[in-house]
């Protein structure tokens, strides 16, 4: 499905091979660096990548090789900056098979993020019959990088650390539903290589993003919160989001993902919106 060609990155692709979407300071604390930016403000992070950082903390804080992370939530408590910021983790509910943790990500005395995960055991070997729904395949990916700006918007370095293959006719001059095979092309840390987990999650907070309904420039679109459910573990370098977003007349809404790899769907991603003309 992924041919070499295909592989290849393009000429104007961000290349931060010395850079990092976080720096390592010691005792939980870490720098959340330019790779990070949001497009909601000035030394604002998004929040995909706050998310990857506290779910890598807990795996780090709490190894355990027969078991993988089942469900991802995360609560954005307020504007997430850049710059210094401070993980706490706990183990909420211990467990053999299943177990639930919980990080925070704080930036001064202010919490920002709060991130669970519930985490189940590997039963290698296991028969499960197939089910009556016969498995479908997302699309093709395209040959190369969709050109065009994320919201027509060219300083925040979030966008531009991550490579956007948009599907048929969607893109980032186009509004509603959207489907893109997606590449990370920054570390989480410098030197430390990408897993597939962590590459899903740093894209899976732009589902919104890709398929937003009303115009950036004159509409606030923000999620407080996300939701992700995996019924395998992500494979690969690639992920793709299939979102659309649903508004309603009272302010709200709510986007949904399914995600893929080159092996096929393993889950869907939900949003909570909260909606508001821009001032």
């Amino acid at each position: 499905m992924f041919s070499e060609e295909a592989r290849t990155r393009t000429a104007d692709s961000w290349s931060m091979a010395a850079n990092a979407y976080f720096e390592r300071l010691g005792e939980g604390r870490y720098h959340a660096g330019d790779a990070t930016s949001s497009p909601w403000g000035e030394n604002l992070q998004h929040g995909s990548p706050p998310t990857t950082l506290l779910v890598h903390a807990l795996n780090e804080a709490y190894p355990r090789a027969d078991v993988r992370v089942a469900r991802i939530a995360s609560e954005f408590l307020g504007a997430i900056p850049q710059g210094e910021v401070a993980v706490r983790t706990s183990v909420v509910r211990p467990g053999k098979r299943i177990e639930f943790l919980e990080a925070t990500l704080s930036a001064g005395s202010r919490d920002v993020v709060r991130t669970s995960i519930w985490r189940i055991a590997r039963t290698p070997g296991l028969h499960v019959p197939p089910g009556v729904t016969p498995a479908d395949t997302p699309p093709p990916m395209p040959a190369a990088a969709t050109e065009g700006s994320a919201f027509g918007l060219s300083g925040w370095g979030y966008a531009k650390s991550i490579e956007w293959r948009f599907v048929g006719e969607s893109g980032w001059s186009r509004s509603g539903p959207a489907q893109v095979w997606t590449h990370v092309d920054v570390p989480l840390f410098a030197g430390e290589p990408l897993t597939s987990l962590e590459r899903l999650l740093l894209v899976v907070d732009s589902a919104n993003g890709i398929s937003l309904e009303l115009p950036f420039g004159e509409w606030l679109v923000v999620p407080p919160s996300l939701s992700i459910a995996l019924a395998r573990e992500p494979r690969g370098e690639w992920t793709y989001m299939d979102a659309r977003t649903a508004l309603t007349d009272d302010g709200g809404g709510v986007t949904t993902a399914r995600l893929a790899d080159a092996e096929g769907y393993l889950g869907v991603a939900t949003q909570t919106l909260f909606v508001d003309p821009r001032s």
